[in-house]
């Protein structure tokens, strides 16, 4: 049984606080930390987050496959890394986004993969408001970050068959004319959720607020001091994680001419592993829905037309884009390592107890690409999702939309931003909810 302890009030949000320096709460039983106006007999009620995870190029074209449910529910080998989640996990077969048929490469297809948008061509870029987008803005006064939009390979400055490939780099979309700005460097996203102004403190985000957390301790329960320690060396080893991510200079994939570098490195880089840089970028994810910091992230793992190599994997002799056009176990390989990514990130909102939920039951994690394979099919897409959004989405089930009237991409985030609490009459080219949702 929970020890009694006098409710202290906080503000509606809840910031621990230091020079130039202040993070959000993690949830905790004791206090309303979520914006209740009053003090309730049970835990105040967490958010519902969500999550966008894209891998582009499509995957195996035998292996990105479910059936059954629950415990019993089988997956190809693509999803395999999911199966501790099966009784979590909604698998969904037949959506389509009608205007990305247009074209039929990279750039039609993704561009408007959040928006359902008409995409311009010759030159012009213009698509939609993405669905997270349109959910953040809705959301912009609950959180300090509205949103976070993260990516693990630079947007491509160019034209192919007079589409723009700003379109093959961005799901995320502010405006129909305006792709939301990637935030590819892991040190500069963890500045954006803890630093007040990046650059003014001089001391580590955990040493800047570790005065304020002492004295919030006598504040709440034992188990919320649980919570409260394990989430500051959370927040400690991320922060040193990226300090060295600066150091390493290890390098991707290929060997320059130059073995070591002739000027000096700058401290804030991009981690050259690409394993190193997602799992800094998942990380930080976590860390962001943990704090109540977001509640809306989308990770866009590479682009569509993606040059990645993958050393890490011993698929170095080859890019994303060209080995996805082949069906070998060097694909399946890669398919799992982007797989990995969500599981990792899914694993940790799991240990995350948020009242009677987890916090992975209290989130929605999208994980899907704009094509089946990398042979350009999207007359259906792969997606699936992870979480239960907050009690209200029935998981360990599969979805089969195929042949049905309503199977539209549009229709699921209509569905998807009721449970975040954005209803709409339309979004893109939907006026309806996905049916089982």
């Amino acid at each position: 049984m929970r020890a009694s302890v006098p409710f202290h009030p906080l503000s509606r949000r809840a910031f621990l606080r230091g020079v130039g320096v202040s993070m959000a709460l993690p949830w905790l039983e004791s206090v309303p930390v979520w914006g209740d106006t009053e003090v309730k007999h049970e835990s105040s009620e967490p958010p519902v987050r969500f999550a966008c995870f894209f891998a582009g190029n499509g995957f195996h074209s035998k292996e990105w496959w479910a059936k059954g449910e629950g415990d019993a529910m089988e997956l190809g080998k693509v999803l395999e890394p999911f199966e501790p989640f099966r009784r979590k996990l909604l698998f969904l077969k037949g959506l389509y986004n009608a205007e990305a048929l247009i074209g039929g490469i990279h750039s039609c297809q993704t561009g408007n993969l959040l928006t359902g948008a008409h995409l311009a061509s010759g030159g012009e870029i213009r698509s939609g408001v993405s669905m997270d987008q349109l959910v953040a803005q809705r959301l912009a006064d609950q959180t300090k970050v509205p949103s976070l939009v993260l990516g693990c390979e630079p947007s491509i400055a160019a034209l192919h068959k007079n589409y723009s490939m700003i379109y093959s780099s961005h799901i995320s979309w502010s405006s129909a004319s305006t792709p939301t700005p990637l935030e590819l460097y892991p040190a500069l996203a963890f500045d954006r959720l803890f630093r007040d102004e990046v650059g003014r403190a001089d001391k580590s985000v955990l040493d800047a607020v570790l005065d304020e957390a002492k004295g919030l301790r006598g504040k709440i329960s034992d188990s919320d001091r649980h919570r409260l320690d394990d989430y500051l060396a959370s927040v400690r080893e991320v922060e040193q994680r990226i300090d060295q991510a600066g150091k390493d200079r290890r390098l991707q994939g290929w060997r320059p001419t130059l073995l070591k570098p002739d000027s000096p490195r700058p401290a804030d880089g991009i981690p050259q592993d690409i394993d190193q840089h997602m799992r800094l970028m998942c990380d930080i994810l976590v860390l962001a829905f943990r704090t109540d910091t977001t509640r809306v992230c989308t990770l866009k793992l590479n682009n569509d037309h993606s040059s990645l190599r993958f050393p890490n994997l011993g698929v170095d002799y080859m890019i994303h884009h060209l080995l996805s056009h082949s069906d070998t176990a060097d694909w399946l390989k890669v398919n799992q390592f982007f797989t990995k990514q969500v599981a990792y990130v899914a694993e940790k909102l799991d240990q995350v107890q948020e009242g009677d939920r987890t916090l992975l039951d209290n989130s929605m994690l999208l994980f899907l690409s704009s094509m089946m394979t990398g042979s350009h099919n999207n007359d259906q897409l792969p997606v699936v999702m992870l979480g239960r959004g907050g009690g209200k989405v029935e998981t360990g089930r599969i979805r089969d939309y195929l042949g049905k009237p309503n199977r539209k991409m549009c229709s699921l985030y209509l569905s998807l931003m009721d449970k975040m609490g954005v209803r709409l009459d339309r979004f893109g080219d939907s006026t309806e909810r996905l049916a089982e949702i």
